[in-house]
């Protein structure tokens, strides 16, 4: 009898508080999840983090020497995967960007190849960037990979030093002139000793996420690896 009271209050609730998918905006959404099943579903994991030499690693060799790489979806345009970085880019949904974090955060630990992981390094926004915007993205998904894997999130540790132009629309070598010497490390005894992941949301170039690296891997006795959330296959 209690449940089935539940059951109706439940449905009542929906009907005046519909609670849609994140994903294709569906009222096909059992309790506080954020997509479907169908959504769910459709999410293209790459499955890289269980792969040796994967896309992500190749794709840094003779750049940056990092002991492991991923990213957890492949990104294309116009496809779920753009839609939910966008929300959580544009549209202040960092409940997304947490979940994401999430996922992400599982597979990594599924595939025992980042088990030594000391803390994870959001790439840093610059300071007005993220005032404006409310929050780091890269930050978000952080926090959603931290609630998993039990380890530490520096936000505070790298800073981006100055503004840059939007990578969108430049080539290689444009976007790492763009970013080049615009991140400086601000609490270096944060990171010495450490195997440290820096995390972004979606990988192209990589430029950005070199031009970090290199700056961390100059600090004492570093180890770094590169996890992203969606990745740009060319």
């Amino acid at each position: 009898m209690i449940k089935a009271i539940k059951n109706i209050a439940s449905s009542t609730l929906h009907i005046f508080y519909p609670h849609v998918c994140t994903g294709c905006g569906s009222d096909l959404v059992s309790g506080d999840n954020l997509l479907c099943l169908r959504c769910i579903h459709a999410l293209p994991h790459t499955n890289f983090a269980c792969l040796a030499d994967n896309p992500i690693e190749k794709h840094f060799w003779g750049r940056l020497p990092i002991e492991t790489g991923h990213s957890e979806f492949y990104f294309s345009k116009e496809f779920l995967i753009q839609h939910l970085i966008h929300q959580l880019k544009y549209k202040g949904d960092t409940q997304i960007g947490f979940y994401l974090g999430e996922l992400m955060g599982r597979s990594l630990i599924t595939s025992n190849r980042f088990n030594d992981i000391d803390a994870l390094i959001p790439l840093p926004l610059y300071a007005d960037k993220e005032h404006k915007r409310g929050y780091n993205q890269a930050a978000v998904i952080c926090n959603g990979m931290s609630s998993v894997m039990n380890i530490p999130v520096l936000t505070t540790a790298v800073i981006r030093s100055h503004a840059t132009e939007t990578q969108t629309r430049k080539h290689r070598t444009e976007r790492w002139e763009n970013v080049s010497g615009s991140f400086k490390i601000a609490e270096p005894v944060e990171l010495k000793n450490k195997h440290l992941l820096l995390v972004d949301d979606v990988i192209t170039t990589g430029a950005t996420l070199e031009a970090c690296g290199a700056i961390i891997l100059e600090q004492q006795n570093i180890k770094l690896s590169i996890a992203t959330l969606a990745y740009a296959a060319k």
